[in-house]
């Protein structure tokens, strides 16, 4: 089961306005194998004005469909919900193949990744505003919601199906319409998505991909057309800025998920098996590659050997190759630049004084391989400490006191995901209520739920995807005043 057979040949080409057709221009772009650095395919390459046609599609579209009714666009998300389901195995062979993740864990992603059409499907109908009489009395207080408008959706390449359906899902349960752009990395998946959508019966113009290699040209173009009104982008802190300034123009709503540097917090009095256990979970779900992978471990300075020896063993012990071999745990990183830079961080380290605890061993040949690796003694100022490594490494720093450990958590730009391990209920609630993060897993390395509001502070960005504050990124609040007679 290869994967691309969920791919028709049209499929490979741009979605404006409901037809599947080639760039202006006639370029296409290729789409790499990172496990062995062969080409799969190629793509579509959109021009501007291939993306301006997008918009245009999804200014056309945008009347009628945020006047359908919201059980039509919940069921049109069922549908997809349902064809995914049935073609899970195809999807995670697709993801596997472009983004170099083990096809246990890209099934794991179609689930979780599914599951936003289903939570978004339910949501539809339950958007709502309120009526009440003034507290003055003599007049009534009605409020109503409306959808934003047309949406610039840009994905990253990491999470290729779960990214977009966490843009689209509410999006559509809205009523807005939408240009998305996907990694030019992984396009392959998104375009997968687009046809199941599209088969679903979601309307021509609504749903608008545009794959190109001319990123930065074809967002700037958009966010400077006053027809766009919203940006929703998961990727890079330094991108994300550029995103909000470009907004500033025409005010056009914003929701940034952006960079991370989770801390992973164990405590004298965890249970370590429990904390062993999460940290593989946070720390090589993706291979390290997720904006919410444990970036720094911050153990109790009478545990950290014992926690080092066995993570260091659990890691090292791990088996890395392609992604579709049976039994491989860990895939390759998306590309050669990306296997640079955890180079260049691991070495670092040691050369500061970091020592190497457990490390694993990589396939001979081509393909962007690293070995899963355990540091010790990380110096608090190493660039590991303070970079988002994004790759499959763990460094483990000593702390003495529960205000250290806090205090140096905090003590990062980013703000989204961390992780506390304690048995002190009492500690629990101070920790959370002190980290300034806007995601903490207590005793659990895994975060993510398509139920719960994802998202971050400081420069991790603003909004949340997922919960029931997920379709609020998509609403806008209208207030009428009427008169009591």
């Amino acid at each position: 089961m290869s994967g691309l057979d969920l791919l028709g040949p049209d499929h490979r080409n741009l979605l404006v306005a409901g037809a599947w057709r080639p760039a202006r221009d006639g370029r296409r772009f290729e789409v790499w194998d990172p496990a062995d650095a062969s080409v799969l395919t190629d793509v579509a390459d959109a021009s501007v004005s291939d993306a301006v046609a997008a918009l245009d599609a999804a200014v056309e579209a945008q009347h009628d469909w945020a006047r359908t009714p919201p059980r039509e666009r919940g069921e049109i998300l069922r549908r997809a919900f349902e064809m995914i389901a049935e073609r899970a195995e195809d999807f995670a062979h697709l993801m596997s193949l472009e983004m170099g993740k083990p096809v246990a864990e890209a099934r794991g992603e179609v689930g979780y990744g599914n599951e936003f059409l289903r939570w978004f499907s339910e949501e539809a109908v339950r958007v709502h505003g309120r009526w009440m009489t003034a507290p003055a009395g003599g007049s009534r207080l009605v409020t109503m919601k409306k959808p934003v408008g047309p949406c610039l959706f840009i994905t990253p390449w990491n999470f290729p199906l779960a990214m977009g359906t966490r843009k689209i899902a509410p999006a559509v349960a809205a009523g807005c319409t939408m240009v998305l752009k996907p990694a030019q990395q992984t396009p392959l998946t998104m375009l997968a998505l687009a046809a199941v959508l599209q088969e679903a019966g979601l309307p021509a113009g609504v749903l608008n991909i545009v794959t190109t290699t001319r990123s930065r040209e074809v967002s700037e173009t958009l966010q400077a057309d006053p027809r766009l009104r919203k940006v929703s982008f998961t990727g890079s802190t330094a991108v994300g800025r550029t995103l909000v300034r470009q907004s500033a123009d025409h005010l056009q709503r914003l929701s940034m998920e952006l960079g991370g540097n989770a801390p992973f917090l164990v405590f004298e009095d965890a249970d370590l098996d429990a904390a062993v256990d999460g940290a593989m979970v946070a720390k090589m779900r993706n291979m390290g590659e997720a904006c919410t992978a444990a970036n720094r471990f911050l153990v109790h300075s009478s545990v950290a050997a014992e926690f080092g020896r066995r993570l260091g063993e659990r890691m090292a012990a791990m088996r890395v190759g392609r992604g579709q071999e049976d039994g491989v745990e860990v895939g390759p990183l998306i590309d050669e630049d990306a296997v640079a830079s955890v180079t260049r961080l691991v070495d670092a380290a040691v050369a500061d004084g970091a020592e190497v605890a457990g490390r694993g061993s990589v396939p001979e040949g081509d393909g962007y391989f690293y070995p899963p690796t355990v540091l010790i003694g990380v110096p608090h100022d190493a660039a590991l400490s303070r970079e988002e490594v994004f790759g499959p490494v763990a460094p483990v720093t000593t702390f003495e006191t529960e205000e250290e450990a806090v205090r140096r958590a905090n003590d990062t730009e980013y703000g989204l995901a961390s992780y506390v391990y304690t048995r002190d209920l009492a500690r629990t609630i101070r920790v959370a209520e002190a980290l300034d993060f806007g995601m903490v897993g207590i005793n659990t390395g895994l975060l993510s739920n398509p139920a719960a509001p994802f998202g971050g502070v400081k420069a991790s960005g603003f909004g949340r995807e997922g919960g029931f504050e997920g379709i609020e990124e998509y609403l806008e609040t209208t207030y009428v005043a009427l008169p009591a007679d």
